[in-house]
């Protein structure tokens, strides 16, 4: 069975780890649990009209950008020197950033990978290049992985960073996998949720998240998924890694907040799997919640623009974020992948560069007033209630999503 299993696939969680998985608040008859029941997945007939909609050829063609990716050009220069207050956010492309907080270098969810699946020969595919190789980003004090989806946890990646001598932050499960890859143990922080360690003086807590996890063709759901609130001696941070909206981000606010910078997941939503992908809509809502409902801090929009994961037109979910920041009065950071930014600094990048590669929609693009007039509603309406327990779908296969 291990000769079948590609090196990709990682590891299955076992003796104290999985003693202590079993241990865990968070785990009930046999798999972690999301804090409010989530469909994580199409089913029966959904599956089936899902399927037309994702292979239609008008459809994929909207799917990616009409040209080539404006990727920042100087990344590496730009990071040669410190940032000047602080606190300095790196958008790599998809959820990969690299944040410089109080002296320290924390790098969330690396995928310097092609393609994010177990394969190198298919799986979707690079839309633009990483903006800088992952050797010349410099001292690395600590790698944070949301979960283990491959568009989120990248073999190649985890092992030219298993040799930099990087510390590991991850969620509960996930450190089988790379002790697997050639991490040492020693060099893992392997947290549950509400669990906090501390490296180099910067305090890293996993905080609850609401997605599922897999890599293998089987998924035991035995690996946890986590959101990240880091903070230094000065600086707040947080990162969404994947979730679907739900009010646990006001407690996290609560109790980690305010931030001075959120990465919010606001790409590959769709509305087969409404519960474990936010909208923009609901990844402001999220920053919102996070801020104690003020706009308060900068938003940065991550997961989306690097791969095609879902059926939403390419440009929407920066266009959409775009709409929803306006109708909330929230102040947006929309960097290029590569172009750093200071979220204090109040010199943000704000151009929506994208529509320069992207198809334009019908109707044209939507202007500031128009898009605060539209969203103004969405943003402040009441969310759904989440699904009843006989809802939740704990699914065989996870996709790369």
């Amino acid at each position: 069975m291990r000769i079948l299993r590609p090196p990709a696939f990682g590891a299955d969680p076992a003796g104290e780890r999985m003693a202590r998985i079993r241990r865990s608040p968070n785990f009930a008859d046999g798999v972690f649990r999301n804090p409010e029941g989530a469909r994580t997945r199409p089913s029966g007939g959904s599956m089936v009209e899902f399927a037309k909609i994702y292979f239609q050829k008008e459809a994929r063609a909207r799917r990616s950008p009409l040209g080539e990716v404006p990727v920042h050009p100087t990344t590496v220069a730009d990071l040669a020197a410190p940032p000047v207050s602080g606190l300095r956010l790196t958008w790599m492309g998809h959820s990969s950033v690299l944040a410089e907080i109080d002296g320290r270098r924390v790098l969330f969810d690396p995928v310097w990978g092609e393609r994010c699946s177990p394969f190198t020969f298919v799986g979707p595919k690079r839309l633009h290049p990483v903006p800088a190789p992952l050797a010349a980003l410099g001292t690395v004090d600590v790698v944070v992985i949301s979960h283990d989806h491959y568009d989120h946890l990248d073999l190649p990646t985890i092992r030219a960073l298993a040799g930099t001598g990087t510390v590991f932050a991850v969620p509960l499960g996930v450190g089988a996998h790379l002790e697997r890859w050639g991490v040492a143990p020693d060099r893992l922080r392997e947290l549950d949720w509400n669990e906090s360690a501390y490296v180099h003086g910067i305090r890293l807590t996993a905080t609850p998240a609401r997605h599922f996890c897999g890599r293998g063709l089987r998924n035991q759901q035995h690996t946890l998924w986590a959101s990240w609130a880091v903070a230094g001696p000065e600086h707040r941070i947080y990162h969404s890694g994947d979730t679907g909206y739900f009010t646990g981000f006001q407690d996290i606010g609560a109790e980690h907040g305010p931030f001075d910078a959120t990465m919010i997941q606001i790409g590959a939503y769709s509305e087969y799997w409404p519960d474990i992908h936010m909208t923009p809509a609901e990844g402001m809502r999220a920053h919102l919640d996070l801020q104690g409902g003020t706009p308060s801090g900068v938003m940065l929009p991550i997961h989306w623009c690097t791969f095609n994961l879902a059926p939403h037109a390419w440009a929407e979910p920066g266009e959409g974020t775009v709409a929803a920041g306006a109708g909330a009065g929230a102040t947006l950071a929309l960097p290029r992948p590569g172009e750093p930014f200071e979220p204090t600094s109040g010199l943000l990048p704000s151009a929506p560069w994208w529509r320069a590669v992207a198809t334009t929609p019908a109707g044209g693009w939507t202007t500031a007033s128009e898009a605060a007039a539209a969203t103004a509603q969405a943003v402040t309406a009441p969310q759904a209630p989440p699904p009843r327990d006989e809802d939740t779908g704990t699914p065989e296969a996870a996709p790369s999503r």
